[in-house]
């Protein structure tokens, strides 16, 4: 199944966003209701809130008032560290259990108001982030929940801030608009990324770029790295396998195609196969069928032999390389990118071949073809700059 997470901080609308990914069709798990149910009357866990809090949480029925246990911990951030402690591993389990009952087909949304905030980011295929200013939640948690300004700035400043949950986003819905527009852009995500992307991680499909178009440089490709690795890292755990980010967009300033390229360093090519592959197809990053190697360098010197995995996500193209640690191809690997980021006129030669080649062998093998006699004399110079340099992978 496809497993998207889905956060916003109060007041941003993403039990907006959530209504509407059902309408869609997906199935959600709500984290909020989740931890309703965990400290329903008569449950373990609200006994335990009791005993932590004392029963002037509790309203006359017995049941937990939220709005005097609100009191409590939104002011005191020890009092809410053990609230969480509390309530998290019981929601945890819950919804392990709902997700093991899930179809298999299924586009599951996981509603986490706290997602950053405890790092569940790399647990999904893709994360979902409602960003809305400030000044706008405010309005409508005073519309909405008649909360005063005070209260709603003091919810506000427990969780997460804009640039945190910014920073975990695969997909940033900014919802400043009206109802309308923001489900407008729900179904074009539904549409165009959650479908594709559930129906590739089903079939163990890779999307590959079969056209070369450069892209001007993107600040934001060692972050969008950041989270891949850490979800491949989330995949193999509890393994220590370095995970690298290699090829252009690994190098500041420097046009590319639109593809993160990743190596993943493993001991050997047979334990790439079998659980580490199914591990990672589990998380979206499938096997690209075929055999698969590099060109040495220098040519002639035997085929650099590796594994190569691709991205389920339609709107975000992966290269996985899975090389052996120490292996020539690995070494290359590294060694291209770290020359490239500390010699700015080969980076620019470099930019200039690739527009060139870009115009003049625009499909993805006779773009990489034309590039192997550059890269037969760049190599040269790498291994140069290395041994001057004292560079070490």
């Amino acid at each position: 199944m496809l497993r998207v997470g889905l956060t916003g901080g109060i007041g941003s609308g993403k039990s907006a966003v959530a209504r509407r990914l059902v309408e869609r069709g997906a199935m959600l798990i709500d984290a909020d209701q989740l931890a309703r149910e965990v400290v329903a009357p008569g449950t373990d866990g609200l006994a335990e809130v009791v005993a932590t809090f004392s029963d002037r949480v509790l309203d006359a029925e017995g049941a937990l008032d939220r709005a005097a246990l609100g009191e409590l911990v939104f002011a005191d951030e020890s009092a809410r560290r053990r609230l969480e402690a509390i309530i998290h591993g019981r929601v945890r389990t819950r919804t392990a259990e709902l997700t093991a009952a899930a179809p298999p087909d299924a586009v599951l949304v996981n509603d986490v108001p706290l997602l950053a905030e405890v790092g569940l980011a790399p647990a999904y295929h893709l994360v979902v982030v409602v960003q809305t200013g400030v000044e706008t939640r405010l309005a409508r948690l005073a519309r909405d929940r008649g909360m005063s300004r005070a209260e709603a700035q003091r919810r506000i400043a427990a969780q997460a801030d804009d640039a945190r949950r910014a920073a975990v986003a695969d997909v940033l819905l900014t919802n400043e608009g009206t109802l309308d527009q923001l489900h407008a852009a729900v179904d074009a995500l539904w549409r165009d990324r959650l479908v594709p992307f559930e129906n590739n991680v089903r079939h163990r499909r890779a999307v590959r770029m079969t056209q070369v178009r450069l892209a001007e440089p993107d600040p934001t490709w060692p972050q969008q790295y950041a989270r891949l690795a850490a979800r491949i890292r989330h995949a193999i755990g509890p393994s220590d396998l370095r995970i690298d980010h290699i090829g252009s967009t690994a190098v500041a300033g420097l046009a590319a195609k639109d593809v993160i390229d990743i190596q993943l360093s493993v001991p050997s090519l047979a334990e790439a196969d079998g659980e580490l592959a199914e591990r990672l197809a589990d998380a979206g990053f499938p096997a690209v069928p075929g055999q698969w190697w590099d060109s040495p360098r220098p040519a002639g010197s035997g085929r650099w032999e590796k594994r190569l995995h691709g991205s389920a996500d339609p709107a975000r193209p992966v290269n996985l390389h899975v090389r052996v640690t120490g292996s020539p191809g690995w070494r290359y690997a590294l060694l291209m990118r770290d020359h490239l980021r500390a010699d700015p006129d080969q980076r620019a030669a470099y930019l200039v071949l690739k527009r060139e080649l870009a115009a003049s062998a625009p499909d993805s093998g006779s773009y990489a073809t034309a590039k192997d006699p550059w890269f037969d004399e760049e190599h040269l110079r790498a291994e140069e700059w290395a041994a001057r340099t004292g560079w070490r992978p």
